[in-house]
C-alpha cells in the first residue's frame, strides 16, 4: 500500500508545471503592466492638451504681465509703445513669434531674438488682440503655398520691394540706424504679415496696392530663391552690382595688373 501511495504521489507531479505556473505569471504581470501603463499615458495626454489649449482669458494674462507696460492694458497704448488698435492677430504672431517683441530696449529698429513664448501662449495673445480690437488676420494656406507666378512675383518684388530687401532678398541698410532684413529663412506666413501688417519701416501693402494673387507670387518668388542656390556661381553675399563689381576689379583686373607687371620685370 505504501508502495501504491507513493507512485500515485509521484505520478500527480509534472516536470513542466512549474515552467507553465512562471510563464502565466510572467503574461500576468505584463498584461497588468500593460493596461497600467496605457492608463497613465492617457492620463498625461489628456492633461497635456488641457494645459496646451489657451484661452482668451490666458492670453489677456499673458498681455497683461508682458505687453501692458508699453502698450496698455486696455491697448491704448503709451509713450514708451504705440497702439494696438487694429493691429490684428496676425501682426501680433508676427512680432512674437519671431522675437522683436517684448522689446528688449528702445532703438532704431526692433531686432529679432530669442522667442520667449511657446507657440499656444502666441496664439492665446494674438487671439485676445484680435478680440478686443479686430484686425489682419491668417491667409489661406493657398496663398502660402508657393505654387504662385514665380516670374510675376520677381517682377513685383524688384519694383516694389528690391530698394529695401535687395533683389535676392538679402536685405540692406536704411536710415539712422534702421535696416531692412534678409528673407533668406523668412517663413511664407510671415513674408505675408509683414506685407499686411507693415512692421518696422515697411509700408503696408493691402489690396489695393497688390492684390492677393500677387502676394502669392511673391511669397512664390521668395521660396524659390531660398530652394535655389545662385544660378551665376558665387553668390558674393548677394549684395548686386556694387559688390559683382568690386570683386572683379580686385580680383580680376588686380591680377591682370600682376601679370603684366611681371612680364614687364622679366623682359627686362
Amino acid at each position: 500500500m505504501a508502495r501504491e501511495k507513493k507512485r500515485r504521489a509521484s505520478g500527480r507531479r509534472s516536470p513542466l508545471a512549474a515552467v507553465v505556473l512562471i510563464g502565466i505569471g510572467l503574461l500576468a504581470t505584463g498584461g497588468i503592466y500593460a493596461g497600467a501603463s496605457a492608463a497613465v499615458a492617457a492620463t498625461n495626454d489628456s492633461a497635456s492638451t488641457s494645459s496646451t489649449a489657451l484661452t482668451v482669458d490666458d492670453g489677456k494674462k499673458l498681455f497683461q504681465a508682458n505687453c501692458a507696460t508699453c502698450h496698455g492694458l486696455d491697448l491704448q497704448g503709451s509713450e514708451a509703445g504705440p497702439s494696438l488698435f487694429g493691429v490684428g492677430e496676425l501682426a501680433v504672431e508676427f512680432q512674437v513669434s519671431t522675437g522683436r517683441m517684448p522689446l528688449a530696449m528702445q532703438g532704431p529698429q526692433a531686432p529679432q531674438k530669442p522667442v520667449q513664448f511657446t507657440e499656444d501662449q502666441i496664439k492665446a495673445i494674438a487671439v485676445y488682440v484680435q478680440s478686443v480690437s479686430p484686425g489682419p488676420t491668417y491667409p489661406s494656406e493657398e496663398t502660402l503655398d508657393g505654387e504662385g507666378d514665380v516670374a510675376n512675383g520677381a517682377e513685383i518684388f524688384r519694383t516694389n520691394c528690391a530698394m529695401c530687401h535687395n533683389v535676392a532678398g538679402a536685405g540692406g541698410a536704411l536710415t539712422e540706424g534702421k535696416f531692412a532684413p534678409a528673407l533668406g529663412e523668412t517663413s511664407p506666413l510671415h513674408m505675408y504679415a509683414a506685407m499686411v501688417t507693415g512692421p518696422q519701416n515697411m509700408p503696408v501693402f493691402s489690396d489695393l496696392n497688390l492684390n492677393l494673387e500677387e502676394k502669392r507670387d511673391i511669397i512664390s518668388y521668395l521660396l524659390f530663391m531660398q530652394d535655389h542656390a545662385s544660378a551665376g556661381g558665387f553668390a558674393l553675399g548677394s549684395l548686386g552690382p556694387v559688390a559683382e563689381g568690386l570683386f572683379i576689379w580686385i580680383f580680376g583686373i588686380g591680377t591682370l595688373i600682376g601679370v603684366t607687371v611681371w612680364i614687364t620685370a622679366k623682359s627686362n
